[in-house]
């Protein structure tokens, strides 16, 4: 074995191989930097849809991308691709723990509501209303195949043939798995998700719920509600007492938003009508702390609320926007 000054030798003698292979490794690295930089957003965006939780999504891509600084990339045909076939078999695997932990959460379990999501060049394709927090919630409904199937058909566009590369399926049954889904999702009472109504309409129809709201008046709120509203609360398992099963139905929606004692808290908090999930929501905050998000989803008018979703357990909350300064 060389030591130290033999090496140093050694190089000198043979045209400085160690120089060389330091200048390579370097090269490497700026690869992979720019790599990184190029493709981590593209990245968070299918790990989100997939998982519905942020930390989790960090955690998949940052695993992702550990393996691939330290693979061989000159065999990558297609590192778009395989960038979404390492993320997507990570999350399936997530997946399968996960609904384990969520068989024991306390009350209804949503996914986690985002100020932004990562954007960038390699995520002009996708979909923006597949972000949207119902759209979120209509994915928790499929199984981790049949979500990720319909996440990278829907959102980004891959052809049957890739995906079935990537999940280890048939080109036919990933056809199969995504028009059973497609139908099993319009028929949903939700489907609406699928849609979105125009910003500006949706942002005055939040203005009427709020003054409704706040005000406990009852035709104002009647007024505001489909037929079968549904209304979903999310207090984080044990940490907020909310509402622990869906309310569903006209009647009781209405009670529950018009009641001088549920909800009571949140008349007192400050309502802002901020982006999330890419679209206008509502946004609770108690001495500019953050307390509660309210995604709504409307009928395909884009004049009544067809789902509510409050989510107001602390640690779902980490990732809506501090209140602007005035």
């Amino acid at each position: 074995m060389l030591n130290t000054r033999d090496s140093r030798a050694a190089g000198t003698e043979h045209g400085k191989p160690a120089d060389a292979e330091q200048q390579k490794e370097a090269g490497r690295e700026a690869d992979f930097g720019e790599l990184y930089v190029t493709y981590k957003k593209y990245a968070f965006s299918i790990a989100y849809r997939m998982l519905g939780t942020v930390a989790d999504a960090e955690d998949v891509v940052q695993d992702c991308f550990a393996d691939l600084q330290h693979r061989e990339r000159s065999g990558i045909e297609n590192i778009r691709a395989y960038i979404a076939k390492s993320i997507t078999n990570r999350c399936l695997n997530l997946l399968q723990s996960a609904s384990v932990r969520r068989e024991t959460y306390v009350g209804e379990w949503l996914p986690e509501p985002v100020s932004e999501l990562y954007d960038g060049p390699e995520a002009v394709a996708e979909r923006k209303d597949t972000l949207t927090f119902a759209f979120l919630v209509l994915l928790e409904k499929l199984s981790p195949v049949e979500r990720a199937v319909f996440v990278l058909r829907e959102a980004y566009q891959y052809e049957y043939e890739t995906i079935a590369g990537m999940i280890g399926k048939t080109e036919s049954n990933c056809r199969q798995i995504f028009s059973r889904v497609k139908r099993t999702l319009q028929a949903a009472p939700a489907a609406e998700a699928l849609t979105t109504a125009p910003e500006q309409a949706r942002r005055g129809l939040l203005q009427r719920f709020t003054a409704a709201f706040t005000s406990h008046d009852v035709s104002g709120m009647l007024a505001l509600l489909t037929e079968q509203p549904v209304l979903v609360a999310d207090g984080g398992g044990q940490d907020v007492h909310t509402i622990l099963r869906p309310m569903i139905g006209r009647k009781g929606v209405l009670a529950l938003l018009t009641s001088h004692r549920v909800l009571s808290r949140m008349r007192s908090w400050e309502a802002a009508i901020e982006q999330v999930n890419g679209e206008p929501n509502l946004v609770y905050r108690y001495q500019g702390e953050v307390k509660g998000v309210l995604c709504l989803a409307l009928n395909r008018s884009g004049e009544q609320i067809q789902s509510f979703y409050l989510i107001m357990g602390p640690e779902k909350l980490g990732h809506i926007l501090p209140a602007p300064a005035d």
